[in-house]
């Protein structure tokens, strides 16, 4: 005859892959009950009712269990964990790294989103992280876009060379002490591809939060990709984010996605702290006044909409392409940031 106990034990092998933890540990599985001719049947709770890995964790954990002597057929149900039981899992404000390693200390986490690419989120982050350096901040930045990272060209640091230690891998410093974690630091060219599925995705992140030797940190800024899928809701779901900055660009087209990842994180419980419409103007070098290339603003609408406490506006500055693509990004001042810098006071 099977047991419960035996269908816990199957089950405590299936790990979350985004989590790394099983479902079991996880309190995901519920209502187990068994029936004669082998037939188990559970509630299998996930943490979001948007998570990108619904299928796979469902068919290892039916194999799982298939897998006990006597068990005919196992019907799993899906459901989603309440608003209380992500808490517990994933508490707010818990700042310590993992005690894997134990050198390291971060005060905030701050991640640059948007859902939407192309509108300059690796930009904002390098030039955030650039401005909170000057002021005397440790800081470091995740590159969390694994596939299409941009973080180490724009500060000129060079592919492969990272090295290890006892305490954890060492992060690339720039010339402001950024330290930086980036996969095209793994990489032997810049321009090898990364070609990985969600999971070894979401493993990068973790690992990179997990195993790098951050130290102690002021703020850790991450990059997030576009989308709201593997990579974003890992560092969500893993990482004890303190809150967003969304970027976005003037074309509603743009703001529409925004408001995606907003609806995101709303789910997620994670505040909008700010948000940065990036190239909202061109001011003509002639004296020719500001030009809305892209059309008129609206940011003030848009943080209206996700409830951010500040906004601000960026101009079109060809020099911030220009320094990025010689890999001198830190030499650029960014003064008009000072309105969003003050959410990392």
């Amino acid at each position: 005859m099977i047991t419960e106990k035996q269908v816990y034990d199957a089950l405590s092998g299936v790990m979350d892959p985004e989590l790394g933890r099983s479902l079991v540990e996880l309190g995901m599985i519920r209502n187990v009950t068994i029936s004669r001719g082998g037939v188990v049947a559970f509630t299998l709770a996930f943490t979001i009712a948007g998570c990108p890995l619904k299928q796979k964790i469902e068919r290892d954990a039916r194999e799982a269990v298939m897998k006990l002597p006597g068990v005919k057929q196992v019907n799993i149900t899906q459901s989603v964990m309440s608003e209380e039981e992500r808490k517990a899992l994933f508490p707010p404000g818990a700042t310590e790294l993992p005690q894997l390693n134990k050198f390291n200390k971060i005060d905030r986490v701050i991640a640059v989103m948007s859902g939407k690419g192309g509108v300059g989120k690796s930009s904002i982050t390098a030039l955030l992280a650039c401005e909170l350096a000057r002021q005397g901040k440790k800081i470091g930045i995740l590159d969390a876009d694994i596939t299409g990272p941009s973080i180490p060209r724009l500060f000129g640091l060079p592919p492969g060379g990272l090295r290890g230690s006892e305490q954890g891998i060492l992060p690339a410093i720039s010339g402001l002490g950024i330290r930086v974690m980036s996969s095209n630091l793994l990489v032997p060219t810049e321009e090898a591809a990364v070609i990985w599925r969600g999971p070894l995705i979401a493993g990068s992140i973790q690992q990179f939060w997990r195993d790098v030797l951050w130290g102690r940190l002021d703020v850790l800024l991450v990059d997030l990709p576009p989308g709201t899928s593997d990579a974003a809701l890992t560092v969500m779901q893993t990482l004890p984010v303190n809150g967003v900055v969304l970027v976005s660009t003037p074309q509603q087209l743009a703001g529409m996605v925004v408001r995606k990842a907003d609806s995101m994180l709303k789910q997620l419980n994670i505040p909008v702290l700010g948000v940065v419409e990036n190239m909202s103007y061109y001011p003509c070098p002639d004296g020719g006044g500001n030009h809305e290339i892209f059309g008129p603003s609206h940011v003030e609408e848009l943080a209206a909409a996700v409830g951010a406490q500040r906004w601000l506006k960026l101009p079109l500055d060809p020099r911030v392409a220009l320094l990025g693509d010689t890999g001198r990004i830190e030499e650029y001042r960014a003064e008009n940031l000072q309105e969003i810098l003050t959410l990392f006071s």
